[in-house]
């Protein structure tokens, strides 16, 4: 029986996941998150980027943040239902009220388990802020 185009792999081959990135979050895209094609919404994965990217940035901050800037979102490859989204971080810098960090996105086709595609990759900034929303210094 041959892939469906969904199963597809990407022309150059499965990706790998990196070695030097931490595992932030897992999850599963549903059918709530689609679009009218029937792939997941762009925004639903920024927000996943966003939520994975802050993990590290508040063992450093220890605190309230806010996501002050995202560095490109280039889609490699479409997420559908079911996939098991992989996201992984590294911090890239740390500013005197910022942290940077640097997110990928790997998916599982739900058809083909251990097999993964790279979907997408940002730089997203957070910077450290005070009870009134104001950037304070990062302690450390």
């Amino acid at each position: 029986m041959s892939a469906k185009p969904s199963d597809a792999l990407p022309p150059h081959g499965p990706a790998t996941p990196p070695s030097d990135k931490e595992l932030v979050l897992k999850v599963i895209p549903m059918p709530a998150d689609t679009n009218g094609n029937g792939d997941i919404f762009g925004g639903w994965v920024m927000a996943q980027v966003d939520l994975a990217g802050s993990i590290l940035p508040a063992r450093i901050i220890r605190g309230r943040m806010a996501t002050v800037a995202v560095k490109e979102f280039v889609f490699k490859q479409p997420v559908r239902v079911g996939d098991i989204l992989s996201l992984y971080s590294s911090v890239t810098r740390i500013g005197r009220t910022s942290v940077t960090v640097d997110v990928e996105v790997f998916a599982e086709r739900f058809q083909r388990q251990g097999a993964f595609v790279k979907v997408t990759e940002a730089l997203v900034t957070y910077v450290a802020i005070d009870d009134n929303g104001k950037p304070k210094p990062i302690v450390r």
